[in-house]
């Protein structure tokens, strides 16, 4: 029996911000997919999403009785548990609920086998190589790879997959730690350099002479250059010049100044803390080395340098000398020497010119969301 879920998110999703201030956590992407795409690839169906109320709009109405938290990833052993839940069960761990049949449930199952959850915008680049090994081999089964061009040097024993219309001349593919998938459309320009595993997604580009380090993810319809480690792109965001990024994660519609850097580790080798929206003060990663959380459609100007564990908010433009502070609210403006408010209207009228450029417009819904965000976000400006 096929099983139908919904995928949630619970109060927890305040701990994703600023990523999750413009989306469920279902569309996160970790590894090669979004959880909702590795969801829907485990059960072979389509899944629904319910979110926040202002956000709704993107994922129209959720149907399904069977309630699946949203931050969870699916495993052979939990989508069993998940199907044997009676009308009114629910599956919890300690006090988080994994899953639940009906929307009010009664009676409590504790799950006590293992299982993966996000909980932080770390853990995403931080568990991105088992992510990419894992999606690697699931959407790679029973399919044939496209011919790499013979002017390629492929280092290692694991493969290189090429979906339909994917391309690179004169790249250097190590896959000694891991399998590098590019994705339909997608190009790796020559003398780039790429250690698996890595994740190019559907019609992005890797620019000339770029270094790719392992454990990456360039989502789709991205553009990326220079020097990148260990980071998680989540799509139509650019980073096309020289400059490092380091165990960081973008998301959506954000672009990085030519020369922008983030350190990823500090100066007396401490562990990294940075901004929790929840707790509204800087918290512990337990990561040595964190570099850059940035929000959608936010941007850094030429040279622009972020200190080690920055969190940049939705929405904001970050230019000049000098290192801004760690933590950037959404719409604001400037840099080290000040910020002030990036104003509702001036940032709609830039991201309709950036979204324009790759022949799309923003919807009524999308325009409703920039100003929520906006309200919600008024008390850290």
């Amino acid at each position: 029996m096929s099983l139908h879920i919904t995928l949630f998110d619970d109060e927890n999703r305040t701990d994703l911000l600023p990523l999750s201030y413009s989306r469920s956590c279902a569309d996160f992407r970790w590894g090669i997919l979004t959880i909702k795409e590795k969801w829907e690839l485990a059960l072979g169906n389509k899944v629904h999403v319910k979110t926040i109320d202002y956000l709704q709009a993107l994922y129209g109405q959720a149907t399904n009785p069977i309630w699946v938290n949203s931050r969870l990833l699916p495993s052979a052993e939990l989508i069993k548990a998940i199907s044997l839940l009676a009308f009114g069960e629910s599956l919890v761990f300690e006090k988080t609920v994994l899953a639940q049949n009906g929307e009010n449930p009664t009676v409590t199952i504790q799950y006590e086998a293992p299982f993966d959850i996000l909980s932080h915008p770390w853990e995403l680049f931080q568990f991105n190589h088992r992510e990419i090994v894992s999606d690697f081999e699931k959407t790679t089964k029973g399919r044939n790879s496209q011919k790499l061009s013979d002017s390629n040097r492929v280092i290692g024993s694991h493969p290189v997959f090429l979906e339909e219309g994917a391309k690179a001349e004169c790249a250097i593919f190590n896959t000694t730690e891991g399998p590098v998938y590019l994705a339909k459309d997608s190009e790796v320009q020559e003398g780039s350099m790429i250690r698996g595993p890595f994740s190019l997604g559907e019609h992005s580009q890797i620019k000339m002479g770029a270094r790719i380090y392992t454990a990456t993810t360039v989502g789709p319809h991205c553009k990326v250059g220079g020097e990148v480690n260990n980071s998680v792109i989540f799509g139509y965001s650019n980073k096309g010049h020289e400059g490092f990024l380091g165990n960081s994660v973008l998301g959506e519609w954000c672009n990085l100044g030519a020369d922008t850097n983030n350190s990823n580790l500090k100066n007396n080798y401490a562990e990294v803390k940075v901004w929790s929206y929840r707790h509204k003060r800087f918290v512990n990663t337990g990561l040595q080395f964190c570099g850059l959380i940035m929000g959608d459609h936010s941007k850094s100007g030429i040279n622009t340098m972020f200190n080690t564990g920055t969190v940049v908010g939705f929405s904001a433009n970050i230019f000049g000398s000098g290192f801004p502070r760690n933590i950037i609210p959404s719409y604001t403006w400037g840099g080290a020497s000040g910020m002030e408010e990036y104003g509702l209207k001036k940032a709609i009228e830039t991201a309709q010119k950036v979204v324009a450029r790759r022949g799309l417009t923003l919807s009524e819904t999308d325009l409703e969301i920039f100003a929520q965000i906006f309200e919600l976000t008024k008390e850290h400006r």
